[in-house]
């Protein structure tokens, strides 16, 4: 049987309230009782109710966040930067991962409300978020978005520039002397992969090119890298350099590359965006763009923690934060 407050209350010889005002350090209550009854309660083994306690401060000290791919090693560095800067201001992270399904996020975020999160952080699976923005923003419980931007004027948000991330590859790709060079991207109706595409086709254009390759959309994924790359070598001219929208599509790339016979970097150039743990292998050693990834988790979570100390300020904070090139072995000078 657990331990409660009267339980405490008995022990000490003192009345129930002056227990509960002591367990929250109330100014009233003198520092000497105060350490009797935290002592008399840690050897008693008393645990705080959290679910009452936060139905009298409506606070749970917990906060919520989505992702849509737990398998990309990107999301996990970015949940550490939240759960690094959350643990070290008291605070517990309640992960959820949708598998980039717009149904489980709904679940998710009704989930959490239900919990009594004090506030979420969420990488939305697609760029319609009308169902966040009709439900939470305005509202008791703040929402911050990380790795993506949302157009509404009232979200805050921590992001990369996902456009300078598809410049920057694709000027560099240009640089090296490339000029037929593909893109392969995740889904189609996410605005980090429209962004970064948008930033690919305007470095062309930069060099007087147009787009020799249809864009290639498919899912975030290794196998969908590997299949939109299988289709692309079979049904095109054999470009000189591929472009992934992540470095986990990239790795995809590189074995349909080398399945189909041709040798990366000798044959075909192969960059990602992300810099994943992955990409810094030697076997890998992928050339890429860099997002600091811990950094995101890490201002999000700083953010979120800052609207929830101050529920009056509804001032949006937007973070855009810059990539940067990573020069491994999978590109080469033409």
């Amino acid at each position: 049987m657990s331990v409660t407050i009267k339980d405490i209350a008995k022990a000490a010889n003192v009345s129930y309230a002056t227990v509960s005002r002591a367990l929250s350090d109330h100014p009233d209550i003198s520092e000497e009782t105060k350490k009797k009854i935290k002592k008399l309660a840690k050897d008693m083994g008393y645990t705080p109710n959290i679910i009452a306690r936060s139905l009298i401060t409506k606070a749970t000290k917990t906060i919520g966040l989505i992702i849509p791919d737990i398998t990309n090693p990107f999301f996990p560095e970015v949940a550490q930067g939240v759960e690094s800067y959350a643990y070290d201001n008291g605070y517990t992270v309640l992960l959820c991962t949708t598998n980039w399904q717009i149904d489980r996020e709904k679940r998710y975020l009704k989930a959490l409300r239900s919990k009594m999160v004090d506030g979420i952080i969420i990488a939305p699976a697609i760029d319609d978020i009308s169902h966040i923005i009709s439900n939470f923003n305005g509202g008791d419980t703040p929402v911050v978005f990380v790795t993506y931007s949302p157009d509404d004027p009232d979200c805050s948000f921590v992001a990369t520039d996902d456009y300078k991330c598809g410049f920057m590859a694709t000027e560099y790709l240009l640089k090296l002397g490339h000029r037929n060079i593909a893109y392969i991207g995740g889904l189609e109706n996410s605005s980090s992969d429209r962004r970064r595409f948008e930033g690919y086709r305007e470095a062309l254009k930069s060099y007087g090119l147009q787009l020799r390759y249809s864009p290639m959309h498919g899912q975030f994924k290794q196998m969908s890298g590997y299949e939109l790359t299988k289709e692309l070598l079979i049904y095109n001219d054999i470009p000189t350099a591929i472009l992934a929208g992540n470095d986990v599509l990239a790795l995809g790339v590189i074995q349909a590359v080398e399945e189909f016979g041709l040798k990366v970097p000798d044959s075909v150039s192969v960059m990602g965006i992300d810099d994943i743990s992955f990409a810094s292998f030697d076997k890998i050693s992928l050339t890429t763009v860099a997002q600091p990834k811990v950094k995101i988790g890490q201002l999000a979570a700083e953010i979120i923690i800052q609207k929830i100390n101050s529920p009056q300020d509804k001032t949006p904070v937007k973070k855009v934060l810059e990539p940067r090139l990573i020069i491994r072995r999978t590109c080469r000078s033409i």
